[in-house]
């Protein structure tokens, strides 16, 4: 999931300050700050992290008459509640004007997370029920690159969404209308974000309006009613895209392969067209 982008311009010729001041900061989401330090001449890029969980952000800087201590794009993942630094930028000198711009975006989860791969997921619904698979890992449709492993069922709306796997309420969206195919459509999906204790998420894309029945920090079991499934995002018709992930660059996730218990056994790559029951 794409969570969040932040772009800071600051021109900056002859600093003098004699303490430490903000030149700029971007906070996005309430959760990333990125923030520039003045420090004489110098400039002190910093990230902090304002949520109980922890969060991978990458920033790139671009500038003009400015060394950089290190590489001008760096990917980290930040504890929960923490700061660090990331950079410094020192002024060529020569008397030419100095500026940069910082970009930056984030999301849930850590980078270096290791799936717990002997974990078994429930399928996203109620025990007894079962729903048409309408693209499963690698559907050729939308299923590919970092979407390779995720599955869609074929839901109606208002349908109970179930906690595959327990874990802490990350992120929630529930106030979007619109689903749509257009470029930029995906802004308006509403979801649930969990985060497992391994590190990575699981993510429930598609519910209704106001159709999160969990809220932010929550503790989820597994099996558990989280949501209520819908036809917002980027979407066709009414479903549920449901996939677990590792957080990545840019603000991305790429998606991991899974396993799903259902009552005909171990579901190792769910299939397109496909129907599995859902147990306890």
């Amino acid at each position: 999931m794409r969570a969040s982008v932040g772009a800071l311009l600051l021109a900056l010729a002859g600093v003098t300050a004699a303490a430490p001041s903000y030149a700029g900061a971007d906070c996005k989401d309430e959760s990333v700050c990125i923030t520039a330090l003045e420090e004489g001449e110098k400039v002190r890029v910093q990230a902090r992290n304002l949520k109980d969980f922890p969060v991978t952000y990458t920033v790139r800087v671009r500038a003009s008459n400015y060394d950089i201590d290190g590489p001008a794009t760096v990917t980290r993942t930040l504890a929960p509640r923490q700061s660090e630094e990331i950079m410094q930028l020192t002024p060529e000198g020569g008397g030419n004007k100095s500026q940069y711009r910082l970009y930056f975006e984030w999301t849930v989860g850590d980078k270096d997370a290791e799936h717990d791969d002997d974990h078994v997921y429930s399928l996203p619904y109620a025990p007894g029920r079962s729903y048409r698979v309408l693209q499963g890992y690698g559907s050729r449709f939308s299923h590919k690159g970092l979407e390779e492993f995720a599955v869609d069922f074929d839901m109606p709306e208002g349908t109970p969404v179930h906690a595959a796997r327990g874990g802490i309420v990350a992120r929630i969206e529930e106030s979007n209308t619109r689903g749509c195919w257009e470029d930029g459509c995906g802004r308006y999906a509403n979801y649930v974000v969990v985060l497992h204790n391994d590190g990575t998420t699981g993510e429930y894309y598609h519910l209704k309006e106001d159709g999160a029945l969990v809220d932010v920090g929550d503790s989820v079991a597994q099996g558990q009613v989280i949501g209520l499934s819908g036809n917002t995002g980027h979407t066709t018709m009414p479903h549920l895209h449901f996939a677990v992930y590792r957080a990545a660059v840019w603000g991305n996730t790429q998606s991991i392969p899974v396993r799903f218990q259902a009552d005909s056994g171990i579901v190792y790559r769910p299939r397109r067209g496909a129907r599995y029951l859902a147990i306890r």
